[in-house]
């Protein structure tokens, strides 16, 4: 049985000007000990299906239907009072923006020690030497000093570590890394995925990557989901997305990828805008977009098609391919 299984997930928010369907139909399952990377641009509902499942949506938020279990738990309508025993112990979650996820008026030491207390029968002695533990696990110098500081006087990288340390206190069984990387300089991206893939060995704890750069997918997953518009339009092993996409959007990520052959050359670009979700179309999300879009892929979307065991892909164009070349 799978650790965390997410089944036909919907999303929605409510806003005055309409319901955004900002998941739609999500399913995926991750087995301890693995990495899933979760791929797509900005609004392609990487983040919300992440806080859908954590529960930790904004007030117009709602999910929709759909099932979310974690070791065979339903967490969809389990209420508050089980996810407070879910979030922080058994799931975190580092959030994308280092930056502004701390509170500026307190002590990282006082903000460590409270994840630990509201999530752990340790008391406070003990929650101060657990707190003390992580900042060294995660690489922060002399991490009694910085127990004291408050978090304008630690740099991007070292926020991010801190960051991190609080996620793995409660020694989870699955992380969710909202963009852990996105502020950051390349060397301390670096670091931080050198770091996150170090304690993933030794805890044995599986891991959400949530990214828009391929470079960290390849770098840290065993497989890939790739989101459009609120749906998973491919999915598979980092392997088979990599060097066997079979959707047009994800061929259009990996022609964006600069290459070290590339003798200069321009980089081409995915033309035109994202789709509104406030008026999805009939078809394929991507259409609009696509330079092989096909009459059928405006009027209607394709069901996810098994390329091999281990890829689907939701694409006219397989279809085609095993029409012989014939439009569908």
């Amino acid at each position: 049985m799978a650790m965390l299984e997410v089944k036909d997930l919907h999303t929605s928010f409510f806003t005055p000007a309409g319901e955004v369907k900002a998941v739609n139909g999500v399913s995926f399952f991750l087995d301890q000990g693995k990495v899933l990377g979760i791929v797509g641009e900005s609004g392609s509902g990487k983040s919300v299906t992440a806080y859908s499942i954590m529960q930790i949506l904004e007030k117009t938020g709602k999910i929709v239907s759909g099932s979310i279990k974690f070791g065979g738990q339903e967490l969809v309508g389990a209420g508050e009072k089980v996810m407070k025993t879910i979030r922080g112990n058994k799931i975190s979650i580092i959030f994308q923006d280092p930056m502004t996820s701390l509170n500026p008026t307190y002590t990282i030491g006082h903000q460590l020690m409270e994840a630990i207390i509201l999530h752990t029968d340790r008391d406070r002695k003990q929650a101060y030497d657990r707190a003390v533990e992580m900042l060294r696990l995660v690489n922060v110098n002399e991490p009694e000093k910085r127990m004291k500081q408050y978090p304008f006087e630690f740099s991007g990288g070292m926020r991010q570590r801190v960051m991190i340390a609080m996620a793995l206190a409660c020694e989870p069984d699955v992380l969710i890394a909202d963009e852990p990387t996105t502020a950051l300089d390349v060397t301390i991206q670096a670091q931080i995925l050198e770091l996150m893939q170090k304690l993933q060995k030794e805890l044995g704890m599986a891991i959400i990557m949530i990214t828009h750069d391929l470079g960290v997918v390849a770098q840290m997953c065993d497989e890939v989901i790739v989101m459009y518009a609120g749906s998973i339009c491919e999915q598979g092993t980092a392997d088979e997305i990599f060097y066997n996409p079979k959707h047009e959007y994800t061929k259009g990520l990996m022609r964006s990828i600069p290459t070290v052959d590339s003798d200069g050359g321009r980089l081409q670009p995915i033309t035109g805008t994202p789709i509104d979700l406030l008026n999805m179309p009939k078809g394929c999300p991507f259409a609009p977009r696509c330079e092989n879009a096909m009459k059928i892929c405006l009027r209607e979307r394709c069901e996810r098609m098994q390329i091999n065991e281990d890829h689907a892909a939701a694409c006219w164009m397989n279809v085609k391919e095993q029409k012989g070349g014939d439009r569908p």
